[in-house]
């Protein structure tokens, strides 16, 4: 079974990151949600979220995927925890999947795992990094190699129904899609 793992920090996108959760686990797919402290999750939008587990509870485990909500201060918040890069570049050594939507494809930037990839993000994130070497895409979600990047609310469902893909393939995502009773 495949596992996940959804770092939540304070003030992140409440729609992105329940929905990751919701979809990936409709898929049978092992999910992982963990604040980055102790507290439950004040969202952006004041709804509060119950995280699995703590961060450092977490790390203990191995995970074939990171999915990063956005949001804002919850991007910062993911951006500056000493502990998410060295876990981001751990993944990417493995060749484990690495996902971020909306302003979380910064974390990723900072990291260093969009060098020479083609990325989104809720406009202008990142282009106020001016990264002379990522390719940016307007696409809803984009997929170069093990990297994953989405845009913003709007597009979660779109985000977390292609993480399903890669994790379990086409014939799972169909599947989670048509109990959805998305229009297609």
């Amino acid at each position: 079974m495949a596992k996940v793992l959804v770092p939540l920090a304070q003030g992140c996108e409440e729609l992105e990151a329940v929905t990751i959760i919701d979809v990936l686990r409709r898929a049978g797919i092992q999910v992982v949600s963990a604040g980055l402290d102790s507290r439950p999750v004040t969202a952006a939008r004041g709804t509060v979220l119950l995280p699995d587990t703590t961060l450092e509870q977490a790390l203990l485990e191995e995970y074939d995927m990171v999915v990063l909500p956005g949001g804002q201060p919850g991007t910062d918040n993911l951006d500056n925890d000493s502990r998410l890069k060295p876990l981001l570049q751990k993944m990417a050594a493995a060749q484990k999947f690495t996902a971020a939507i909306c302003a979380a494809p910064k974390v990723l930037a900072n990291a260093g795992l969009l060098k020479g990839k083609r990325a989104t993000a809720f406009p202008g994130t990142l282009e106020k990094l001016q990264l002379h070497d990522v390719t940016l895409d307007s696409a809803p979600v984009v997929r170069d190699g093990l990297v994953i990047t989405s845009r913003g609310p709007g597009t979660a469902m779109d985000f977390a129904l292609e993480l399903v893909e890669l994790l379990i393939g086409k014939t799972k995502r169909v599947e989670v899609e048509n109990g959805l009773q998305r229009p297609r």
